[in-house]
């Protein structure tokens, strides 16, 4: 309650908008509980929209967290079976075709363990101690134990960020996720930029993709959050020292955001397409740090500039337009990571409220 009163004393006194409009019909959101019955009912479609597209293995994970984050137990319950029903005898969650995705099974991870440990289903519990032991045992990796992000190349993807060092944290293997942070920094973060590249090359030592990605700092954003949500507060040092990294990563996009709140697909090149899920992924972290006191409140007029034009792509359908699209992620459409992150957004949002 005190958290809602701070958010709407801030509101009133002019910190934040007082009223706006999310773009679509008959919805005029003020405070925007998450018991606003427009709201709720641009949740239902944006999150049933999202449960009809069909899913690869990361895809069904961050659509598992965003039901996880909003409190859809059932919904987690009958995802984390899927997943598991599609694992790999070598650990990997929610194969559904030889993709060659080393990190991004990990994404279905914190969904499998929270069903195993709420219905005190071994099977499932042990499904996702077998994703763990393939993080910490089998994994390719570099020579100096960065996990590769394929396993039929030597490429490091900022994409990883969000798909594996948050399971680790979450299974209790804090300093490996720690060290997973560390190492994709080492190799993709731009100092100059404050920014992450999105593709490294290992055997080549060079850059595969150099280009700034705004949906891959994205992921670096929201995946660095969840690890820092699961340390224990003993490991203040390093907990001192995500905040730090978050706070610098969304330091370097806000320098690239449009006038109406989103950005380009590329975050540095305005001849890119303007896209929407970086919005709604930042939006997520900057609620995320300042409900639990980590990031200063300042961001928040930034959070609720991106929220306000991440609405007004939500058309008839539930659908959130114009994010890096499936299946190629190379022009604007629609994509499950899309629909998961504005409802990954909302129940952000909803907390930070209380």
């Amino acid at each position: 309650m005190k958290r809602r009163n701070f958010f709407l004393t801030m509101l009133a006194g002019g910190l934040l908008p007082v009223k706006y409009s999310s773009g679509l019909p008959g919805i005029a959101l003020k405070s925007a509980s998450a018991s606003d019955s427009g709201l709720e009912e641009v949740l239902n479609r944006v999150k049933i929209a999202m449960l009809t597209m069909q899913r690869h293995a990361w895809e069904q994970g961050v659509a598992a967290q965003a039901l996880l984050e909003l409190g859809e137990e059932k919904l987690v319950i009958m995802m984390a079976r899927e997943a598991v029903l599609r694992q790999w005898d070598d650990g990997r969650l929610g194969q559904v075709c030889d993709n060659h995705g080393v990190t991004d099974p990990g994404a279905n991870g914190e969904a499998v363990l929270y069903a195993g440990r709420v219905l005190s289903d071994k099977r499932l519990l042990e499904a996702a101690r077998k994703q763990t032991e393939y993080f910490l045992k089998t994994a390719p990796r570099t020579h100096d134990g960065v996990i590769f992000h394929l396993d039929n190349k030597q490429q490091l993807w900022i994409d990883s960020m969000y798909m594996c060092p948050p399971f680790l944290a979450v299974m209790g293997y804090y300093r490996e996720a720690i060290f997973q942070v560390e190492g994709l920094r080492k190799y993709l973060w731009n100092e100059k930029k404050k920014l992450f590249s999105h593709i490294y090359d290992y055997q080549e030592k060079k850059f595969e993709r150099q280009d700034f990605w705004g949906v891959g700092n994205g992921w670096a954003a929201a995946g660095m959050t969840r690890v820092l949500r699961a340390l224990p507060e003993e490991m203040k040092e390093e907990k001192a020292k995500l905040r730090k990294y978050i706070n610098d990563l969304l330091d370097g996009c806000l320098r690239y955001q449009r006038k109406d709140g989103l950005f380009h697909d590329v975050l540095d090149n305005p001849r890119s397409f303007v896209e929407t899920n970086l919005a709604q992924m930042l939006a997520y972290t900057i609620y995320r740090n300042v409900q639990l006191g980590w990031l200063d409140w300042k961001y928040l007029r930034k959070a609720e500039m991106m929220r306000e034009a991440v609405h007004k792509k939500v058309d008839s359908y539930g659908y959130v337009n114009d994010v890096c699209g499936s299946p190629l992620f190379q022009s604007p459409g629609v994509a499950t990571e899309g629909q998961a992150f504005f409802l990954l957004m909302e129940a952000a949002r909803r907390d930070l409220l209380g």
